[in-house]
């Protein structure tokens, strides 16, 4: 891509930025930790007593550092547990310089580089007081994901395709300038280019019939992804009168190109590569406009308005090959039934958005604060796309290609509407109560023709309505200092109904999905109670209890309205904070989820199990002064879930079912007030039973940095 050559020499030349502007630094901050007599220099005579700095004298620092991981396991799924890379690294953990050029011009700096995982920043920001500022900045980051697929522990069937230490690279850089000059508009601009490169995991697995018990879904799968979005954005803020104005724009370019690459039925007859590559490119323009009106300290009246226009064009293929990105072959020898694909996608959307909203803050006496506010959305979204569909009919094997054009057009209207309010009438207590209410209603027409012949392969016609409500009570209890209660619950209806006015599917296939839907409900019950207690004053503990139901109600064509799920969830955590001397502070917190999701389908096919979600996290940390220069830290980690479900007779196993745990334990040794050494050893271990033990892993760190103030 045109913008990926042209940035990417100037990406690297960003990097060196903290490392050249920290060995600026690096010097001088050396030379004031030395120790004295190490050069004989003759210090000039004081004049007057001279008093010794302490680290708040100073506002610039450096944090330089190195270390690594040995990794003894899966690197791939310690990477992404961790976030870090199972390599060395090192370099720039921290940089800010600042300065003032002139009595009302501040100059600041930051920055960070570390070398061999692509964490670099930098931020340069030129301030004047009374007229505005300046800022340029450039950061970017690796996000690391593990590629391995599905184990089958009838047979111990486990496949590695590839490295399945994945990574993905992320950035952005921008330019921001503002006008900030007093009695007149406020005016800022801003414009940023962010990208992500690289390569994640796929949650879409290919299938294998080496399992033993017939075809399961187990084969990894990746994406890669290159994509970059250009945006510019506009502002202007004035205050007239007792009204604050503020109107601004918004111009965003986007190019993805994206391919999901996935291996079927590998080391068989019938292995092939599947790529299906995406190409979006959208162009969205936004205009908003907002108010604020203070009559006087009891009232208060905001509006906002924004409009969005939103274009995309659309492109890609499903191709069937030897290998990854191949060329379309409609001949390919090892296609099998099923093997739909297609080549030659085109097309686009246009998408309008309307929004408008109004709040009016209320405060009739010093106790009661009232928000009545309405928010109306509409939105037009209008698509067409023509494409090549590539399918292979069963039993002859013989690939079939049709040429198809398809259109929909959706409008939605929404009206929400809010009411809250809040009483501290009663002495040591808030009260606060909150009602939410939307109406909204829409239509979508579908329809997908034979560009051949033009006759109609698919249509539909739908109109919906939603009605959502939501209301939500909670009180705080501060009986005595140190001591606070708080409770919330809140009760949520979405009622969505559909009438499909026409539906070309036939009744008999079996394939009217989602057409086949005429009423869903949607109800969610949550409460949640809170405690903060400090019983003493170098002790805090906090517990917390959060319950959660949720039920949906399904009904189908011709059919009694039943329950189609039920999700139940209970979240229990705490944690304390304890100094027991001055020397000596420790923390510790834990937390215990239980996540049930019950169906009717476990009573009708033992293919699919109710799902479950349970898991404990629990932390401490420790830290103590063993004299007045050196403290010694400690930190560990513990999760457990206990969740697995072997289902292999049908299905693929649901669920996780793994144990970690992780230590690190620091040494912090301050040298001089200006100069601080830091040494750190770390053990981490993962025991994964969902992946058969091939995502286990040993973790050592080794790391060691120095932070210098000047």
């Amino acid at each position: 891509m045109k913008v990926r050559k042209s940035s990417a020499v100037w990406r690297r030349r960003m990097r060196l930025g903290p490392v050249v502007l920290g060995s600026c630094v690096l010097g001088p901050c050396l030379h004031a930790a030395e120790s004295p007599g190490e050069f004989e220099l003759k210090p000039p005579t004081p004049v007057e007593p001279v008093e010794e700095k302490s680290a708040l004298d100073y506002s610039n620092w450096i944090e330089v550092g190195v270390g690594g991981y040995i990794v003894d396991g899966n690197e791939g799924q310690f990477q992404q547990r961790s976030g870090r890379p199972a390599t060395a690294f090192g370099g720039i953990e921290s940089y800010h310089y600042e300065s003032y050029l002139s009595r009302d011009t501040l100059l600041t700096l930051d920055g960070r580089g570390i070398w061999d995982i692509n964490d670099y920043s930098v931020n340069l920001r030129l301030e004047t007081e009374g007229t505005g500022y300046l800022e340029f900045g450039y950061e970017e980051f690796r996000v690391f994901y593990n590629g391995s697929g599905g184990f089958f522990p009838v047979n111990g069937q486990w496949f590695e395709l590839y490295d399945n230490a994945l990574s993905l690279d992320r950035g952005r850089a921008w330019f921001e300038g503002g006008l900030r000059i007093p009695d007149a508009p406020a005016m800022t601009f801003r414009y940023t280019y962010m990208f992500r490169d690289g390569q994640k995991d796929s949650t879409s697995w290919g299938d294998s019939g080496l399992a033993g018990l017939g075809t399961r879904g187990i084969v990894p799968a990746f994406w890669d992804l290159d994509e970059d979005r250009h945006i510019f954005e506009g502002e202007v803020a004035h205050d007239i009168g007792n009204t604050g104005v503020g109107l601004g724009v918004r111009y965003e370019l986007s190019d993805i190109n994206n391919a999901r690459q996935m291996r079927r039925r590998p080391d068989e007859a019938s292995d092939r590569h599947l790529t299906q590559r995406e190409r979006v490119d959208t162009d969205l323009f936004n205009a908003h406009a907002s108010t604020e009106t203070r009559f006087n300290e009891k009232v208060m009246f905001t509006t906002g308005y924004s409009f969005t226009t939103l274009n995309t064009d659309i492109g890609g293929t499903r191709i069937y090959g030897a290998g990854y990105d191949a060329m379309y072959d409609p001949l390919f020898a090892r296609r099998q039934a099923r093997d739909e694909g297609y080549f030659g996608l085109h097309g686009g959307s246009q998408m309008k958005q309307y929004v408008a909203n109004v709040n009016l803050l209320l405060r009739p006496v010093e106790t009661v604060h009232v928000v009545p506010s309405v928010r109306v959305e509409k939105r037009n979204i209008d698509s067409r796309s023509a494409f090549i569909e590539s399918a292979v009919q069963p039993g002859t094997l013989v690939t079939v290609e049709e040429n198809l054009e398809a259109e929909s057009d959706r409008g939605l209207i929404d009206v929400s509407e809010r009411l809250e309010a809040r009483y501290t009438g009663v002495e040591n207590w808030v009260f606060y109560a909150r009602g939410d209410w939307t109406q909204g209603q829409g239509d979508l027409q579908e329809i997908e023709r034979d560009a051949a012949t033009t006759a109609v392969v698919l249509e539909r016609d739908t109109d919906d309505e939603r009605f959502t409500q939501k209301y939500t009570a909670g009180a705080n209890w501060y009986p005595r200092a140190g001591l606070n209660f708080g409770a919330q619950y809140y009760h949520k209806i979405r009622n969505n109904e559909y009438d499909h006015k026409v539906d070309s599917t036939d009744n008999t296939t079996g394939n009217r999905y989602p057409a086949w839907f005429t009423h869903q409900d949607f109800t969610t019950d949550d409460v949640n109670f809170r405690a903060t207690w400090r019983p003493l004053n170098n002790l805090t503990l906090v517990g917390r209890y959060d319950f959660q139901l949720s039920t949906v109600d399904t009904q189908g064509d011709g059919l009694a309205l039943v329950e189609s799920s039920e999700v139940t969830s209970h979240i229990l955590s705490g944690s304390a904070s304890w100094t027991p001397v001055s020397r000596l502070y420790l923390q510790a917190s834990v937390s215990y989820a239980m996540d049930e999701t019950e169906t009717p389908v476990p009573g009708i096919t033992p293919v699919v199990t109710d799902a479950e979600n349970n898991y404990w996290n629990g932390t401490f940390t420790a830290g103590f002064a063993l004299d007045e220069k050196t403290d010694l830290q400690g930190d560990y980690f513990y999760y457990r879930s206990d969740n697995y479900q072997d289902n292999s007779a049908f299905s693929v196993p649901f669920g996780s079912e793994a144990e970690e745990h992780g230590v690190t334990v620091a040494l912090i040794r301050r040298i001089r007030e200006n100069l601080q050494w830091t040494i750190k050893y770390g053990f981490f271990t993962l025991d994964d039973r969902t992946s058969g033990g091939h995502n286990d892993y040993d973790a050592h760190l080794l790391y060691t940095s120095v932070r210098c103030l000047f």
